[in-house]
């Protein structure tokens, strides 16, 4: 779920994602907020990315993770 939420992602669009309601994507993401101890999906990201959460995918791999999820 952070991944997705790293990636820019809505609730509504990691809710679709993850077949969850909108509602369940909301409470996770706050939850993770709370555990990171940040206050907004920017600093998560960047907290993420300074503990190296996600390194980096192969090439094309993540142009396939982001494709899924356009309408």
């Amino acid at each position: 779920m952070l991944r997705l939420v790293t990636a820019g992602r809505t609730n509504r669009q990691i809710a679709e994602e993850l077949f969850i309601s909108p509602k369940t994507a909301s409470v996770h993401v706050s939850n993770i907020l709370g555990k990171l101890g940040v206050s907004g999906r920017g600093e998560a990201a960047a907290v993420a990315h300074r503990l190296g959460l996600f390194p980096a995918l192969p090439p094309g791999v993540e142009d396939r993770l982001t494709a899924r999820s356009r309408p």
